[in-house]
């Protein structure tokens, strides 16, 4: 393979810090806090959003002093930086450009390896909910990435592809079907062509599958990132603040908290719209002292504290006592099973992807995060060696 910028390599971030731009260029005071872009139709009344304010799921509930460690996904903060910058030392590969996504969409080939066209998933899997959850090669084929997914068969984009692909309107109609097909997977409604969407009829079965299903967090990140690559980058921020609002206000999607902050809101390119979800999550996340994607304090003296990172809360805890902070300093340096460190569904989900569906050699990972820890930074060292991506996405 070539380097499309040769022997030069763009030195790639080394910390979540690095990863995340979000409130670099940014104040507290720079927009209204409660400014909103999402694009969604369906709101909730403040009695029910009190009501649901207090429903917090169980590993939240916790005082400052007792609840485990929560800290950013490095992997997903460097995948999800990639994302947002075109990946920055693509390799283009040396085969032929076949545009066979392209293609696909067009009704001209069907999907690998299960032969498969376009125009049958969009006219006979719609409400076909078994199908749809248990069929794991056509999510990679509908919505494409320029990175290489679990279905091999599944061809990356390419930037020569893409532009030819929003230019194809036909193309660009069975796009917007397909999302539509799988929002109604999901439980929810496309209402126009400016991507704003609604609770659908059928939400509460769907809300309650979803949240069970949570290998569906997978194919939404893809989801969000194919938005952005085939020209619907307009299309993210509302179902993102939708799902902000079903996991934190209404507490029908809980589990989903922490893939929405770490992953969906992350896939969003532009800064401000980031911002402006972040700051409507924070005002809903319980407990508050957790949450983790705000700004960063500023000092005294007019600048940003270097002991918090940009992914922390912005939310000053109170001085240790001597004794906390024997206990922090023996917690770091001898970290036991027990540390409490807690793992995303999202990112144990991708763990056990990664590994080809188990880790050899890590016993009890259903209940043992710090080992779930341990097998994720094993998996992402070999991953490392790939010298691709971090993180493999559906």
């Amino acid at each position: 393979m070539g380097n499309l910028l040769g022997s030069w390599r763009f030195k790639e971030p080394s910390t979540v810090e690095e990863c995340d731009s979000t409130w670099g260029s940014d104040s507290e005071s720079d927009e209204p806090a409660g400014e909103d872009d999402s694009g969604i139709s369906d709101s909730i009344s403040p009695a029910e959003s009190d009501r649901a304010a207090g429903d917090a799921s169980p590993q939240l509930t916790e005082s400052p002093q007792s609840a485990p460690r929560m800290k950013r996904s490095f992997y997903a903060a460097r995948d999800l930086y990639k994302y947002r910058h075109s990946y920055p030392n693509y390799r283009k590969s040396r085969q032929p450009n076949e545009y066979r996504n392209l293609r696909f969409y067009l009704n001209k080939i069907p999907l690998v390896p299960d032969g498969i066209y376009i125009e049958e998933i969009l006219t006979k899997w719609r409400g076909d909910y078994d199908k749809l959850e248990h069929n794991h090669t056509y999510i990679q084929w509908l919505f494409p990435l320029r990175e290489q997914g679990l279905n091999f068969y599944a061809h990356e984009l390419t930037q020569e592809e893409i532009k030819e692909f929003q230019s194809t309107r036909e193309a660009k109609r069975r796009f917007l079907a397909a999302y539509s097909l799988m929002l109604d997977f999901y439980g929810i409604k496309l209402l126009d062509k400016s991507g704003n969407v609604a609770r659908a009829p059928n939400c509460q079965e769907r809300f309650q599958h979803l949240n069970e299903s949570q290998h569906n967090y997978l194919r939404i990140t893809r989801i969000l990132k194919s938005l952005g690559e085939l020209g619907y980058e307009a299309f993210k921020a509302p179902l993102v603040r939708l799902f902000l609002e079903e996991a934190l206000c209404r507490n029908t999607l809980p589990n989903m908290q922490h893939s929405a902050l770490e992953y969906y809101v992350y896939t969003i390119r532009l800064p401000a719209t980031r911002r402006r979800l972040l700051r409507y999550a924070r005002q809903h996340y319980r407990p508050a002292h957790a949450f983790l994607w705000g700004p960063p304090p500023k000092r005294r003296g007019g600048g940003v504290s270097g002991s918090v990172g940009a992914g922390s809360s912005g939310i000053r805890a109170p001085a240790p006592t001597p004794e906390q902070q024997r206990r922090e300093e023996e917690s770091t340096t001898a970290p036991s099973a027990s540390s409490g460190i807690i793992v995303s569904s999202h990112d144990a989900i991708m763990c056990q992807e990664l590994a080809g569906g188990g880790l050899k050699g890590c016993a009890g990972l259903g209940s043992n995060m710090a080992g779930l820890e341990g097998a994720l930074l094993m998996v992402a060292a070999r991953a490392e060696r790939n010298e691709y991506n971090d993180m493999v996405p559906l």
